[in-house]
């Protein structure tokens, strides 16, 4: 079986993914998966959290947010039954975490929805500067992390990214963790060995594994690092070595944006995880409820977790 618990569409987030919904679902189909999680990203509140997408119209885009969301979950409970006969499909939104004090609140109430099973603990920002969408923007979010005035390091910006993610996972305790190291998409050097560069940073990824790991959360071996051109999935080798020394468990995700990213480089993960001595993967289920919206009288279906062979997922992925 393959499955993905992470993925985005064209017409919840139009300029950031391609595509229609249903058309990515049935694609999904078509190579073989068997659950697929939709974590459309979640809405936010104030103009200084708009993706920079979204700035040419910043209030028409903001007024769009919540209205957006509002529909996905309508039609991501209508795909949900009308393909229960071919896919078992999750409901859920990516998390954001850009100012702490506005998130933490609505995170948790968009959570609580009857149809929302569950939702990827994300950070895309430094502060409130996104990491993650071209290099000027991580040169600010870089400089915003310095002290007293001056511009910031990039050992500065890691240390202020994953004290970020610690307050995100403390508030939230996201089930599934996305793309822990996302900070290294865009920065110097991806491939530096942190643990011997900057030990005060390696310090903030063990606790961060610790605080994951001691609540039973999972992290995500999300394959988009690989077709974004670096040498190894989300989180790289060193994370994900003290990952699996802690007993952590790993879900797989392909990140996708579109109907052209469903299970890319999914292979080469595989590999990467069966070097770490990986033999199983995690995903989730619906107990009940499933087909259908809600449970009876609006309460959220149940949801069990479920262990996958690595080589299971493998068979899949060889015939692509």
């Amino acid at each position: 079986m393959a499955f993905t618990m992470h993925s985005h569409s064209g017409q919840f987030c139009p300029g950031h993914a391609k595509d229609q919904l249903e058309d990515i679902i049935k694609h999904a189909i078509s190579l073989g998966y068997t659950t697929m999680g939709l974590t459309e990203h979640m809405p936010r509140t104030s103009l200084e959290d708009l993706y920079p997408e979204e700035l040419d119209e910043p209030e028409a885009s903001l007024a769009a947010l919540f209205p957006r969301h509002e529909a996905y979950l309508q039609e991501a409970q209508r795909l949900q039954a009308k393909y229960a006969p071919q896919i078992h499909i999750l409901i859920g939104f990516e998390g954001e975490f850009p100012r702490p004090d506005a998130y933490a609140t609505l995170v948790t109430r968009l959570a609580a929805h009857p149809a929302v099973d569950y939702f990827v603990g994300s950070l895309h920002h430094i502060g409130a500067v996104p990491i993650d969408y071209d290099a000027a923007y991580y040169a600010r979010a870089v400089a915003s992390a310095g002290a007293d005035g001056t511009d910031g390091t990039e050992e500065q910006a890691y240390a202020r990214y994953y004290d970020q993610q610690h307050a995100m996972l403390t508030a939230l305790r996201p089930r599934i963790v996305g793309h822990f190291d996302l900070v290294r998409l865009l920065s110097s050097s991806p491939a530096r060995d942190v643990r011997a560069e900057w030990p005060l940073v390696w310090s903030r990824i063990i606790r961060n594994l610790a605080f994951v790991a001691g609540y039973g959360g999972w992290l995500e071996c999300n394959s988009s690092a690989l077709r974004k051109g670096l040498a190894e999935p989300y989180p790289g080798g060193a994370v994900a070595e003290e990952w699996v020394r802690l007993g952590g468990r790993f879900t797989l995700s392909d990140d996708s944006h579109g109907v052209a990213q469903v299970g890319t480089n999914y292979a080469r993960a595989l590999d990467f995880l069966a070097g770490l001595g990986v033999e199983s993967l995690w995903t989730l289920r619906r107990e009940e409820a499933h087909p259908g919206v809600v449970g009876e009288g609006g309460k959220k279906a149940n949801i069990v977790e479920v262990e996958i062979p690595l080589e299971n997922v493998r068979a899949v992925v060889s015939k692509w």
